[in-house]
């Protein structure tokens, strides 16, 4: 199980966006520890007993622990003995995240090693100043996440960090970078902060993320505007510490147990407006202006601005001449968007009866992988061409006669590539029943295409078509009047 999936499942199950620090400092737990008789004990005894005591109260009111590597350092080779302690006490369904704000390059590669090989950890925490070279080491671990920290909540890094100015300042472009280098079950963000501007302003330009709040709030009112700054659209996405204070006391369980209700209450009280309002919006409608919402609008629109869709006289493969050209090769360059393109892929491969993924050389290829490592169904492809030397194989990876095969594509004209393909996966006692496309183009060549497709038997099921395509990209201001006309004449009649 991945780092998100058991994060994601730890707050359904606990009901908790809490995390818990697992930091023994030493001014904190010396009146800890005389309360409990251990005044006279080793630094490193007082601090077991303290982790295990804290590990046992909160376990059921958290979804993560989140240790401080520094202290445990501090400590010298006991140190790194009881941090593997803590990995032993910590509930395998919660996941672990290391607190290193690691960012020297040269060492990258030996700590990525120790804590996700060693350790066992989960995520770690980065300093992002380094580039995405510092990421790099930690993102080869299937599974484990980074947390690159953006803001931090000491006075004295607001110089560095609001520079040159409230405009454009380097927390916000280190938040614009940073989501470039991984995709949102891989890179967390860390804001360190107790101003709810701070926090809302890092949420608006990573909508997707998930943030993780360093700073500790102070008065019941701060902790309700940090919730609506961090707070995503599903009402989560926002992790919050358990108070160090809270650490310490002897009722921290049912302290954190309520603390955790009021979020709880909070977030309902929060999803219960959003819902009243959306029901109460007053829509104005225009003849010919009509517009709803689209669940991909983002995606569309996204796809767009980096170049996908190109306006001009272009040959497809099959012959054809189009006004316009799509061209999705660009997403493979953009890991956020390409991670975006694979959940939409994903949705309409969902309920689907397949042990295999193929996907159809050569354009499809990346996506069919991404599919493959995200739901864990291994990947084949027909070649193109068989090699004149070698193995000289037909089909590509291993897979056994009756095998279930789903074939992915980029995107659909005519068929025939597709068919191609199928006809050599057959050919090699594979089953296929269902094909999936990212685009089809809507009009005379898709229907035709799908009517082969149907006729040979096979199911055709698309992410996208043109017609939704010139919808949303017409209604965000993308295409002019003129270039909305000429895909709609091209993909047929809008379904709307």
């Amino acid at each position: 199980m991945g780092f998100f999936v058991q994060l994601t499942d730890a707050i359904a199950d606990r009901q908790s966006l809490l995390v818990t620090g697992l930091d023994p400092n030493p001014e904190m737990l010396q009146n800890w520890a005389a309360r409990r008789g251990l005044a006279g004990r080793s630094f490193l005894s007082q601090a077991r007993h303290w982790i295990k005591a804290v590990i046992e109260a909160t376990a059921p009111h958290v979804c993560a622990y989140k240790p401080s590597l520094g202290f445990y350092q501090a400590l010298g080779p006991v140190g790194l003995e009881l941090l593997l302690e803590v990995r032993d006490l910590v509930p395998p369904d919660l996941p672990l995240i290391v607190d290193a704000k690691h960012g020297d390059l040269n060492s990258s590669s030996a700590l990525a090693h120790y804590l996700f090989k060693e350790l066992g950890a989960d995520a770690v925490t980065l300093s992002p100043l380094a580039g995405q070279d510092i990421a790099a080491p930690f993102l080869l671990y299937p599974g484990k996440a980074v947390v690159m920290t953006c803001h931090s909540s000491n006075q004295a890094a607001r110089v560095i960090q609001h520079h040159p100015d409230e405009g454009d300042p380097l927390y916000v472009r280190i938040v614009r970078e940073t989501q470039l280098w991984a995709t949102p079950d891989q890179l967390l963000l860390e804001v360190g902060t107790s101003d709810p501007e701070v926090l809302a302003r890092v949420r608006a330009e990573a909508p997707e993320r998930f943030l993780i709040l360093r700073s500790l709030w102070g008065e019941e009112e701060k902790l309700e505007a940090m919730l609506q700054a961090g707070l995503s659209a599903a009402a989560d996405g926002l992790l919050l510490p358990l108070p160090q204070n809270l650490l310490v006391e002897d009722d921290m369980a049912s302290r954190a147990e309520a603390l955790k209700h009021a979020i709880t209450h909070r977030r309902e009280q929060w999803l219960a407006k959003v819902e009243q309002r959306d029901a109460n919006a007053c829509v104005l409608w225009l003849p010919g202006s009509e517009r709803t919402a689209d669940p991909l609008e983002s995606l569309i629109v996204d796809l767009f601005d980096i170049g996908c869709l190109l306006f001009g006289e272009y040959v497809q493969a099959s012959g054809a001449v189009f006004n316009y050209y799509v061209d999705l090769r660009q997403i493979i360059s953009d890991p956020n968007l390409f991670h975006r393109v694979l959940h939409a892929y994903a949705d309409q491969l969902e309920g689907l009866d397949f042990d295999r993924i193929a996907g159809i050389p050569y354009g499809s290829l990346p996506t069919a992988t991404g599919l493959s490592l995200q739901l864990h169904k291994p990947l084949i492809y027909p070649r193109k061409e068989v090699k004149a030397h070698g193995a000289r194989r037909l089909i590509e990876g291993d897979f056994d006669e009756g095998d279930r095969v789903v074939v992915v594509d980029d995107i659909l004209i005519t068929g025939g590539s597709v068919l191609e393909g199928i006809a050599k996966l057959e050919s090699s006692g594979l089953v296929v029943q269902d094909v999936v496309v990212f685009i089809d183009h809507g009009g005379d060549h898709d229907r035709r295409a799908r009517e082969r497709l149907a006729a040979a038997g096979y199911r055709c099921h698309a992410v996208l078509d043109i017609a939704r395509i010139t919808r949303v990209l017409h209604g965000a201001g993308r295409l002019s009047d003129a270039q909305a006309a000429t895909l709609v004449a091209v993909g047929g009649p809008d379904p709307a």
